[in-house]
């Protein structure tokens, strides 16, 4: 190790500074930032909402192909941050900056995947439904945020290159500043305001990607223009097996994690549709996952700064540090998911409502919001255990954790509630079920990693 790699190494505040501090620098930046990405989401929707309740019909049944986009993008960006952090804390330098280069190509092929995968959505939406009017507003929707979705990945990959090296405020600087670009332009592009031309439900899909390229133009100016540990090249770039290996071990485990949430909309949404024949409970779906961010999304800003904390100090071998993040990162969680569950049983009525144009959702939302939410104290610590696997290198684990929770327990759990019923309502207690499935499976397997893996660390 030369003299410029101790001084970094010495430098990084992921294996110095005290770990409550450290998690709560950290984490500030990312649960602010998330918080405004997923208030952006709500303001998507309910702009939408104004429009007509077609219109935000077909917006819930688009959103499984959006959050599919960014599913690779994240779980690629997981990867790649997993392997950065970890490469970082073992001191090796020239490897973080191959995973930071690959990592960034991977997402650029993953962007030119959807961006022509956008012009075939009409089978898409005619899986849910038969009414022209439906199909066509969600056609027009989707294809443009899929067409014009490149910002979304390339933003990503580069906010994952700044956390893994512990700069989450820069990270939070190119997410919010994506965010409130399209939080302001929402209504404008929507509604026709000021010199803006009146788009309707297109308006919000061209605010939605004007946004991330917005965010994704910072985000490559922070990542290239500053004084970093990790150096992204493209001067001499070869795509390197090994290190797409790397990031695909963390990475491909996490993106299907992350896509299973989208088969499980759409599964969820097939069930309503076409077995309980009820768009309202396809609707209360899009709305529900929508606000359920405001909670989550502070939740995974949290484990974001976890991770590459705990990915480091398992790379530097510190037992006590790795053990003292995942007990705060736990009680963070509880914290906030407790919150959670305190608002959406308190106001569910008063959440829906921002929602339901002519009065139809509320009392089925408000009944779906309270017997959802129960299961918010047991995802914290799903979340985290799953979360702490990826920080190991262990992201099949992960994996495993989504695929009983969303594809193995709640999907067939909520297709035997929906035909014992016949209720959209019996449909919602499926959440608690697969939860309590996904985070039994996570203890055991976390007991045993830790065993062969974190308690033989030397400090």
């Amino acid at each position: 190790m030369n003299n410029n790699e101790e001084l970094i190494n010495k430098r990084n505040k992921m294996g110095t500074m005290p770990v409550g501090r450290l998690l709560f620098t950290m984490s500030v930046p990312l649960v602010v930032s998330m918080l405004v990405q997923a208030m952006y989401n709500v303001v998507d929707s309910y702009f939408v909402a104004k429009l007509s309740n077609a219109a935000l019909n077909a917006v819930s049944l688009a959103y499984p192909l959006q959050m599919l986009m960014i599913s690779f993008a994240v779980g690629t960006g997981v990867g790649m941050n997993s392997y950065i952090a970890r490469c970082l804390g073992m001191e090796e330098k020239e490897r973080a900056d191959r995973g930071a280069s690959n990592g960034l190509f991977l997402l650029f092929i993953t962007g030119a995947v959807f961006l022509i995968m956008g012009f075939f959505v009409t089978p898409f939406f005619k899986l849910f439904t038969d009414d022209p009017e439906l199909i066509d507003l969600g056609v027009r929707y989707l294809r443009i945020c899929m067409v014009f979705g490149m910002g979304l990945f390339i933003q990503i990959g580069c906010e994952r290159i700044l956390q893994s090296m512990g700069k989450t405020g820069l990270s939070m600087f190119a997410q919010l500043a994506g965010a409130i670009v399209n939080i302001v332009l929402d209504p404008m592009l929507i509604f026709g305001i000021g010199p803006f031309p009146e788009l309707g439900i297109e308006g919000a899909a061209y605010a939605t990607v004007i946004g991330q390229w917005i965010g994704m133009t910072i985000a490559l100016l922070l990542v290239f223009a500053g004084k970093h540990e990790v150096k992204v090249s493209f001067r001499h770039f070869r795509p390197d097996g090994r290190t797409i290996g790397e990031i695909y071990r963390v990475g491909a485990p996490s993106i299907i994690m992350q896509s299973i949430g989208s088969l499980m909309t759409i599964g969820l949404n097939a069930i309503f549709a076409r077995i309980l024949a009820s768009e309202i409970g396809v609707t209360i779906t899009g709305v529900y996952f929508k606000l359920q961010s405001i909670i989550f999304m502070p939740l995974f800003g949290a484990n974001n700064a976890a991770m590459s904390i705990m990915a480091y100090n398992y790379g530097a071998g510190s037992r006590s540090r790795f053990t003292s993040t995942f007990i705060k990162t736990l009680i963070t969680a509880l914290v906030i998911m407790f919150v959670g569950l305190m608002v959406f049983q308190l106001i569910p009525r008063q959440l829906i409502a921002m929602f339901d144009k002519d009065g139809s959702l509320t009392e089925a939302g408000a009944r779906a919001f309270r017997i959802i939410s129960l299961h918010f104290p047991i995802a914290a610590i799903g979340i985290t255990i799953s979360n702490t696997f990826q920080a190991l290198g262990k992201g099949i684990h992960s994996m495993m954790m989504s695929l009983f929770r969303q594809i193995c327990v709640l999907l067939p759990a909520a297709l035997v509630l929906a035909l014992i019923f016949r209720q959209v309502d019996s449909v919602w207690w499926a959440f608690f079920i697969a939860e309590f499935a996904s985070v039994t499976y996570g203890a055991i397997f976390l007991k045993r990693e830790w065993k062969e893996h974190i308690s033989v660390l030397e400090h």
